[in-house]
């Protein structure tokens, strides 16, 4: 399949600061929290919660705060109501960017959204103005130091993955949404230890960013968006040398 950034990379890496500071348990509590409002709260009827309450699981949140979340998305326990937003629009370069938000300010996140954009010589667009241009997929990424490529494929493919693609230092396994918790619980069960998993927006094709300036304010975008409390995921179709991201490092 086409069009693997290197953006998916780039954000596990950064997904170690940001658990230092509490960001990577704040996005999954709003996720389980929604998950149990639109689907309810039981685990194994509800696919969305049973995928968010493994991710929280894999980052070590605490069993009370998972339960505390349910409860809060069920209306058993109070708390704030979050609206899903999905922001479209192009970055430095005509990068396409996808943002996903759930927010219970919907005035205050788009302005700070619009914001970044506008800083970083992008602009916000219209509902749909960049959203063909990428899949819903299931994306599981496996460490290549930890097996290799035709065992992965082997347990992977097995159990309906569409695809298993290799990225930097990972392996990239793709599936189909509706078979991403039958994958991931078969990587589970076969012992893969996998870095990241969830369902997210994978570009059809990538755009080469090679010029630093642009490279370096599209980061500055990303990085502006990702630490917005209100943004759960960004999903960029972009591509960077490893010798100019090294520059930017």
């Amino acid at each position: 399949m086409a069009g693997h950034s290197k953006w998916a990379n780039i954000k596990h890496k950064k997904g170690a600061a940001d658990a230092k500071r509490g960001k990577i348990f704040t996005r999954l509590i709003k996720e389980i929290t929604v998950a149990a409002r639109m689907g309810g709260g039981d685990i194994d009827g509800n696919p969305r919660l049973r995928s968010a309450v493994a991710s929280a699981k894999a980052e070590n949140m605490p069993k009370d705060n998972i339960t505390r979340a349910i409860k809060k998305g069920t209306g058993e326990l109070e708390g704030e109501v979050y609206d899903e937003i999905l922001y479209e629009g192009y970055g430095p370069g005509g990068v396409a960017v996808l943002v996903e938000c759930m927010t219970d300010n919907r005035n205050r996140t788009v302005a700070d959204i619009r914001h970044y954009f506008s800083k970083s010589n992008g602009n916000l667009g219209e509902s749909g103005c960049v959203a063909w241009m990428f899949d819903k997929k299931g994306l599981i990424q496996v460490d290549k130091a930890t097996m290799s490529e035709d065992e992965l494929m082997d347990v992977a493919l097995d159990a309906g993955a569409e695809d298993v693609v290799e990225e930097d230092e990972q392996f990239q396994v793709l599936t189909a949404p509706e078979d991403f918790d039958a994958v991931r619980e078969a990587m589970e069960e076969a012992g893969v230890a996998m870095l990241s998993a969830e369902v997210s927006m994978v570009p059809k094709n990538t755009i080469d960013v090679t010029e630093e300036n642009i490279a370096k304010s599209l980061m500055k975008l990303l990085d502006s968006l990702e630490d917005h409390d209100d943004v759960q995921n960004v999903h960029a179709n972009f591509d960077i040398d490893d010798s100019l991201m090294e520059k930017l490092s």
